[in-house]
């Protein structure tokens, strides 16, 4: 289902972004203490088990200086072409 959590494209999304955290060497920990979350938080989105909104994925962006259009540019999604 597109719209699904687990989308492919959802799933190459969370790639991306664990892929970014990694590339600063920054761990799930770090990241949650930028982020003042618990640890979980940060695990819980990576793992898929709760989804981001635009605003919580620009503050993530920002902890990993990092900008959304060229972030987007690298991730290499493919979007459905249906929601």
């Amino acid at each position: 289902m597109a719209g699904s959590v687990h989308s492919d494209a959802y799933r190459s999304f969370l790639k991306a972004l664990v892929a970014l955290r990694n590339k600063r060497g920054m761990s799930q920990a770090e990241l949650a203490e930028k982020l003042r979350k618990p640890p979980s938080f940060v695990g819980k989105y990576e793992l898929g088990e709760r989804r981001l909104d635009v605003i919580e994925l620009l503050v993530i962006l920002r902890e990993l200086d990092a900008d959304f259009g060229p972030f987007w540019a690298k991730a290499e999604i493919t979007l459905p072409d249906r929601i």
